[in-house]
């Protein structure tokens, strides 16, 4: 059937369901052909399909059966009208519909000239052949793939610091070994056995939504493995989460400043708890929060920006403390950087930065701010004793150079002795 042709007008049938997000009849879909499996295509999955669209008379404007090649879109992006980020994304595989789409969620009042007329109601058959599953991974690895079950309800989705509740199946080599609900704090996950693949995809998570996740082992427990669920170190897991509830936690922008002030203290407090129990990577998330709350001076009386500045000062130098913990010497150095911008003559930012520095094997540059320290402080021993290392550091260095220097004279004289022969 070409274009120009009619096909017999469509009319939906009672079996016709409003999937519009309002509920204001504004799509309709009528399922033709049921589709196979239990997933459905989630937002950011290249679709495939094959589509024919008419006009209510049954007027065809366009069919990829026609052209013989299947049509390919990210669901999700704006790529397509809405009709189709919509009703796509509640089909499964090999599934065939009939989409009655308004004007609104088409192509509006000016419509799409000459073929498609202002203010047009159009249909459109639709049968999905296949889709790439959504890649939520950070580094786009795959390392988390998601498949959605049951689409959720809404746009709102968590954030970190919003409380979650959810249920977990996870399956481990095609057999179940935990089932559970739970409640936490999204960024604080791995207090309850919860790995960072699914807080990561929790974020994307609509309300109700039902999704199983591929997790590879990068993104779950890694080396260490989880032995009490008798998981070995690098396995793959999956994990069919539902999203039954959630609350997010007050935007920054909307505290007050004697509010951000306390936030900041709140979360002082988890990372000093976090830290004294050596989870160090906890306690980072929690002074990076401390960081979000403080880092702008907007809105902060001048006893409160007081308050506001040593507040961020301790978040970077608690920060830094962590990161040398976990021998992450570049990043301690950058945390005591944003310190010391702070305050240029903080000793323990000072201290911090040189340890950075020697765990760098930088000793020159550690040299200056243990020097600096002992300026401040003359009678910290910590410092001097550092001093004496790193002037034993450099001893060495300059030996090593010196060796070189005279293995490559040797070398070049030798080779000019052979020229000159």
């Amino acid at each position: 059937m070409t274009q120009d042709e009619i096909k017999k007008p469509y009319v939906a049938g009672p079996n016709a369901v409003d999937i519009s997000p309002s509920g204001d009849g504004g799509v309709l879909k009528e399922i033709i052909k049921p589709g196979s499996g239990e997933f459905t295509p989630g937002n950011g999955c290249k679709v495939k399909v094959h589509y024919t669209g008419t006009l209510l008379d049954g007027s065809v404007f366009d069919s990829s059966k026609e052209r013989g090649t299947p049509f390919e879109f990210n669901l999700g992006k704006g790529q397509v009208i809405k009709a189709w980020d919509i009703g796509v994304a509640t089909m499964k595989k090999g599934e065939v519909a009939m989409l009655t789409c308004k004007s609104e969620y088409a192509y509006g009042k000016p419509g799409s000239p000459p073929k498609i007329p202002a203010d047009a109601t159009l249909v459109f058959e639709v049968e999905v052949l296949s889709w790439k599953a959504e890649d939520l991974s950070p580094k786009k690895d795959e390392g988390i793939i998601r498949h959605i079950i049951e689409s959720g309800e809404g746009h709102g989705t968590p954030t970190d610091g919003s409380i979650v509740d959810i249920h977990l199946v996870c399956e481990y080599d095609g057999k179940k070994v935990e089932e559970r609900d739970v409640s936490f704090t999204l960024g604080e996950g791995s207090e309850h056995g919860i790995p960072y693949g699914v807080e990561h995809a929790l974020e994307k998570f609509k309300l109700k939504e039902k999704s199983k996740l591929e997790i590879k082992s990068q993104y779950a427990w890694e080396k260490e493995g989880k032995p009490e669920l008798n998981i070995p170190a690098d396995a793959d897991l999956e994990y069919t989460i539902t999203l039954n509830n959630f609350e997010k936690a007050k935007e920054n922008w909307a505290l007050s400043s004697s509010e951000k002030i306390d936030q900041a203290k709140f979360f002082k407090e988890k990372g000093t708890q976090y830290f004294k129990a050596t989870k160090y990577k906890l306690a980072i998330k929690m002074y990076k929060k401390m960081v979000e709350f403080t880092e702008f001076d907007s809105g902060f009386d001048k006893e409160e920006d007081v308050e506001r500045q040593q507040l961020l000062t301790i978040a970077h130098l608690n920060a830094a403390m962590c990161h040398l913990k976990l021998e992450q010497f570049t990043e301690a150095k950058d945390e005591c950087d944003l310190a010391l911008k702070q305050e240029p003559n903080n000793e323990k930012g000072l201290f911090r930065r040189a340890q950075a520095f020697v765990g760098l094997a930088e000793p020159e540059k550690a040299l200056v701010d243990f020097e600096a320290v002992l300026r401040i402080d003359p009678s910290n021993k910590a410092a001097s004793n550092f001093i004496k290392i790193c002037n034993q550091k450099l001893k060495e260095q300059k030996a090593k150079e010196k060796k070189i220097y005279a293995n490559m004279f040797q070398k070049f004289a030798k080779r000019d002795q052979e020229v000159s022969n």
